[in-house]
């Protein structure tokens, strides 16, 4: 099962408590559907938990029942609902004031979305009809996709009185609505009514934060080393130099002292050299730099 579907299981869980609150979600619903018009309401999913809310949800905001519904919701593939009567159909069109002989104009009434739980409402039917979520292991994206250009318009007003900075695009001639912002999309979904996805964005996020930072911790410690290693290679075939053209006993004792114990120890940092000889760094880095400029002035 997608993350997405998940989601949206997990709104379906919400109780259809309030009229005022069934009639919103709804409305979300039609404006979002696959077909809302004055002859006809047409609503296709694949969502199970969305398909078995439906009836109920209709029920319960326009006391009426589905005219053509999926005998078997367990079949797979899209689920899809209709509604034809013409008694039916008015019942839904006089709930938000339309004028059953004029075409259905697609827009979002706020007269019917003025208290906080309807707008919440709202958004949840608008995202089990024409929403989706991606799984976080993988990025942040969650959008709302519409057909009708002022719904789309209407909708990135709403999202921006409810404190969220949506942005748009267009895509097959549908109208989308989309964030990226983890924090936003967590929020956005708790107040849709699914805690347990927002809590699972942000545990990835903070799963993905600790993988970065370990792997910035390792890429820096493997850089370390590498410099570690190309130093030291650098220090020894310096003083073979040196062994070679002039011989390691002609050197300062102290610089003699050095040669050897890298040349004993090729595998150690320079701290760990430091330690072993019980001089201190910077005085081994001195000794070990004057051991390089010999060797130069030999080429």
């Amino acid at each position: 099962m997608s993350f997405a579907s998940e989601v949206k299981g997990e709104l379906c869980r919400e109780k259809l408590s309030r009229p005022c609150c069934a009639c919103a979600e709804a409305y979300g619903v039609l404006l979002f559907c696959n077909s809302f018009t004055t002859e006809r309401v047409r609503i296709s999913t694949q969502s199970v938990a969305f398909a078995q809310r439906l009836p109920r949800l209709f029920r319960k905001a326009f006391g009426v029942a589905f005219d053509e519904s999926p005998e078997d919701l367990n079949s797979g593939g899209k689920l899809t609902f209709e509604v034809t009567k013409p008694e039916s159909m008015e019942t839904i069109l006089d709930t938000y004031g339309y004028a059953r002989e004029n075409s259905v104009s697609h827009h979002i009434n706020y007269a019917m979305l003025e208290e906080e739980c309807c707008r919440s409402s709202f958004l949840r039917g608008a995202f089990l009809a024409g929403g989706s979520v991606t799984d976080p292991e993988k990025r942040y994206h969650m959008e709302l996709v519409t057909s009708h250009i002022f719904v789309h318009r209407e909708l990135e007003n709403l999202l921006m009185e409810m404190g969220f900075a949506p942005k748009s695009t267009t895509r097959n001639a549908n109208y989308v609505t989309y964030i990226k912002r983890s924090e936003s999309i967590a929020d956005i979904l708790t107040t849709l009514g699914a805690p347990l996805a927002a809590m699972e964005i942000m545990n990835a996020k903070v799963e993905k934060n600790l993988r970065n930072g370990v792997n910035r911790w390792s890429n820096c410690d493997v850089a370390n080393v590498s410099k570690a290693v190309d130093a030291a290679q650098a220090q020894i075939e310096a003083i073979r130099r040196l062994e070679e053209e002039v011989g390691l006993s002609t050197l300062p004792e102290k610089l003699r002292e050095t040669a050897q114990l890298r040349m004993n120890n090729p595998e150690l940092s320079l701290s760990q050299l430091a330690a072993l000889s019980q001089i201190s760094k910077s005085c081994l880095n001195h000794r070990l730099r004057k051991l390089m400029e010999l060797s130069h002035t030999m080429e």
